[in-house]
């Protein structure tokens, strides 16, 4: 990370209260976390901003106003706008692949088909952190439903402590 730009961190979700604490939305919960209650978000490049210090590091945290399938829409603008270079971003985002309430860094790679992570590659490239907060599969539960159904679904309440919990611990640097 370039220590003389801020880091841009980026909660992957669906706007609106229809999509509330839905499983796709666990980056927007992390970032809201991050922000702490009170937190001042103001609209600018398709998300919805609010700049905050963490660790001594100015930190810009984002929740794309796009949906889902969008999220590059609001990040490439943003990030030219306050000039962060792509080892300076974080997306935080579910991932079906990985059990409910656990948690995976990597840099870079592919997007596992979450459309979400394919935007942002296409926007500015793929070489940047990310979080992958697990949300399970409804195959591991034996349910028969589409994996869309189950990531705008709702996490029963075990489940969403686990995620928050998760989310509790989370470093970002």
């Amino acid at each position: 990370m370039q220590e003389n730009k801020p880091v841009l961190v980026v909660g992957l979700g669906n706007p609106g209260e229809a999509y509330k604490n839905t499983r796709h939305n666990v980056g927007v919960m992390a970032v809201n976390h991050f922000a702490g209650d009170g937190a001042k978000w103001k609209k600018e490049k398709n998300a919805l901003t609010c700049a905050v210090d963490i660790g001594g590091r100015r930190v810009i945290l984002v929740q794309p106003q796009t949906f889902m399938n969008n999220s590059g829409d609001a990040v490439g603008p943003l990030m030219a706008y306050y000039k962060i270079p792509l080892e300076n971003v974080i997306v935080i985002h579910d991932d079906m692949d990985l059990a409910v309430g656990s948690v995976r860094e990597k840099i870079g790679g592919g997007s596992a088909g979450h459309n979400g992570i394919k935007s942002i590659d296409r926007a500015v490239g793929a070489d940047y952190k990310r979080i992958r907060i697990g949300v399970g599969h409804p195959r591991d539960l034996g349910l028969p439903m589409e994996p869309a159904d189950w990531v705008l679904g709702r996490f029963a309440a075990q489940q969403l402590s686990a995620v928050e919990s998760v989310i509790d611990s989370l470093i970002l640097f």
